[in-house]
């Protein structure tokens, strides 16, 4: 597998991209991170031979994340439209014709912000999946969303970290028994005002009405979750009228948390395979 790491310079910082550059007919899979996490968390699928040799796999650190660098203009790009607009350019710029995009978290809001912006351009979405994201815009939805008693999801909105905080957060989102130091150096690194920013507009309601979005649009959408997931009320999910759901409903995987792709990998591989060739058709 060609797997080459490079950097883009862009309005949003000097962005840290790896793409496999698969020649394939399928379209290809755009990976986006969470909160104060990197393209790290993509490992398993990047690694995966039975995603690898089929689909283009391209991955992205944000902005303020990983090994990309922090914003030069922090309040135009740390929100979720910043974010989608970035991740757009990005597929222009490796000339992308068609693309499912998985998003995870806050990579799953930046999926849905992109719905609209990708219909804008000659790129086609054929596919979003989006694990630990509840569709939502103002503090009226997101408070609904969320599981706010959990203390993790106070810290995700935070700009300074204590080391306490840090090593908690840390296991919280990515589960203690599958926990790896990069994850803390990855939280550790992460530009503070990415968080406080995102979570701001996010309550003050700047970006797309994503509940509007995903009742509207006719893209094949996933969502797969984990069973035990601690911060997202599936309840709320179960409760959307989803405009294209794909298997017909929001799917649970048991026992698993907030990154079941990662706390179980293979497990989760069948399912994005699945919906990676339902996409593609």
């Amino acid at each position: 597998m060609a797997n080459g790491s490079f950097t883009l310079e862009t309005e949003h910082g000097i962005i840290c991209i790896t793409d496999t550059a698969l020649k394939s007919d399928l379209p290809a899979l755009l990976l986006i991170h969470g909160n104060s996490s990197s393209s790290k968390i993509w490992r398993h699928i990047l690694e995966s031979e039975a995603v690898n040799t089929k689909y283009r796999i391209i991955a992205f650190d944000l902005p303020g994340h990983g090994a990309s660098s922090n914003a030069p203009d922090p309040d135009k790009t740390y929100s979720m439209r910043g974010y989608a607009d970035l991740a757009v350019h990005i597929l222009q710029h490796l000339s992308v014709e068609e693309v499912v995009v998985f998003g995870w978290s806050l990579g799953g809001h930046i999926g849905i912000e992109m719905v609209p912006l990708l219909a804008q351009t000659p790129i086609s979405m054929k596919g979003l999946m989006i694990t630990g994201t509840p569709p939502a815009l103002g503090i009226g939805q997101t408070s609904k969303g969320f599981l706010f008693e959990d203390v993790h999801m106070g810290m995700a909105a935070r700009k300074d970290l204590t080391e306490d905080d840090i090593i908690s957060f840390t296991r919280g989102v990515a589960g203690e028994a599958k926990y790896e130091d990069w994850m803390e150096a990855d939280v550790r690194r992460c530009d503070g005002r990415s968080r406080f920013l995102m979570w701001k507009k996010f309550g003050e309601g700047v970006g797309v009405n994503q509940v509007k979005v995903v009742e509207e649009t006719d893209v094949l959408i996933a969502v797969v979750n984990g069973g035990a997931e601690p911060f997202v009320n599936l309840d709320y999910l179960d409760a959307i009228k989803w405009g294209n759901l794909w298997e017909g409903k929001c799917l649970r995987i048991p026992d698993e948390g907030h990154a079941p792709f990662w706390e179980g990998p293979e497990e989760f591989e069948k399912v994005l395979l699945k919906f990676l060739a339902d996409a593609s058709k």
